[in-house]
């Protein structure tokens, strides 16, 4: 019965043939198959460690002079669980920022997380060959605008925060929670924005009702689009069910939900604001942005200044358009205007332009602006065919 013979004792066989038969190592090595410089590396294994020296050691090298240095792999961990959403690209740009003479590679960084087990090791998808940015050409020539929810307050309360972000910087101008996402709310946070950081060229929304009344049955202009025409802000709608086309603000939320959002409930409205505040204040001014070069976005963002924008216009818009029901009219070629049943007339000379009504219960304020051109009172039988409108 044949019994096989394990390695060592194979290389046991060899080294005794040499040794007590007194065999060439040549003619060792033939009948072996192996070559002469391995019976000579067995001779000198057996001749310092005896017999359990011809087992199979470790081909792991001595030294390896590529290796991450252990400090620089301790701080690569550290800035990961300091900042649990950065990726290799962000770390590497914060070594080199902190003074590492020798910055590990973008693969070295992901190898080391996954050993770490900071990060789980999914594949990604690639960027298709013909990607391309697409941004405006300067700060201020563009800013996208939208509504986002997922703020919770300690009542159970969810709030909702109107963001807007500068599309060549990706400065974030405006970042304001609100209880409700109704149009003095946003209307008042996008006031803000423009006071602080100037008048842009355009502004980017979708087809919300807080930002354009062009397509409710009857087309209106809301105060979103009149603060847009009294300050020459070209507004531009995205397409319908088209998100990407304001994809800058879509990434931007994901970010703040991911980084700022998660997990957290706020006392209270004012508490949200403020926390909110100091992560944009970060997030503009410190945090590398991967589309700007691994520069904040404050490094690419110049404001157009604030100073000449009709801040006390914009605030008494907005403070003025609330409680009561504000209509929007154009005037006729006559310079009479149709409201609640009732004709008003405001001049010829005011021919083709933009009126709003503030309807009250026993009045109806004319206004072109901020100026109040006419106050009339409510005739009972415009009220009565109101209400006979409304209950059919």
């Amino acid at each position: 019965m044949f019994k096989e013979l394990s390695k060592v004792e194979q290389r046991y066989q060899a080294v005794m043939a040499v040794q007590v038969d007194g065999l060439e190592v040549t003619v060792v090595a033939e009948k072996f198959g192996v070559s002469r410089q391995t019976v000579h590396a067995w001779l000198r294994r057996y001749e310092h460690g005896g017999l359990p020296a011809l087992g199979d050691g470790s081909h792991r090298p001595e030294s390896c002079p590529h290796q991450m240095p252990a400090v620089v792999e301790a701080q690569v961990c550290e800035l990961r669980r300091q900042h649990p959403y950065w990726g290799p690209a962000r770390i590497a740009h914060r070594l080199a920022r902190d003074g590492f003479d020798h910055v590990p590679s973008h693969m070295g960084i992901y190898r080391a997380l996954v050993r770490h087990g900071l990060i789980e090791p999914n594949a990604r998808r690639k960027r298709l060959r013909d990607f391309k940015r697409w941004e405006r050409g300067r700060p201020m020539e563009l800013w996208q605008l939208d509504v986002v929810g997922g703020v919770l307050l300690a009542d159970g309360t969810e709030c909702k925060i109107l963001t807007g972000i500068d599309d060549h910087s990706r400065f974030v101008v405006a970042a304001g929670v609100m209880t409700r996402a109704v149009s003095r709310a946003v209307c008042g946070h996008f006031a803000a924005a423009l006071r602080r950081y100037g008048v842009p060229d355009e502004v980017l929304t979708d087809n919300g009702r807080v930002f354009t009344g062009r397509f409710s049955a009857k087309p209106i202009e809301v105060l979103f689009d009149r603060i847009c025409r009294e300050n020459g802000i070209d507004h531009l709608l995205t397409a319908p069910r088209s998100p990407t086309t304001t994809g800058k603000i879509e990434r931007f939320h994901r970010t703040l939900r991911v980084e700022f959002l998660s997990g957290r409930i706020f006392d209270d409205l004012a508490a949200a604001q403020g926390e909110l505040d100091g992560w944009i204040d970060d997030y503009n001014t410190q945090r590398p942005h991967s589309a700007s070069g691994m520069q904040p976005p404050a490094s690419r963002f110049r404001a157009a200044g604030g100073d000449d924008v009709r801040a006390a216009d914009l605030q008494a818009l907005v403070e003025a358009r609330q409680g009561d029901e504000w209509i929007t009219r154009h005037v006729a070629t006559n310079g009479v205007i149709t409201v609640a049943y009732q004709q008003i007339s405001v001049g010829k000379h005011r021919e083709g332009r933009t009126v709003d009504v503030r309807a009250r219960a026993e009045t109806l304020e004319v206004w072109d602006r901020n100026e109040l051109i006419k106050t009339v009172a409510r005739t009972k039988k415009g009220a009565i065919r109101k209400k006979r409108a409304m209950s059919r």
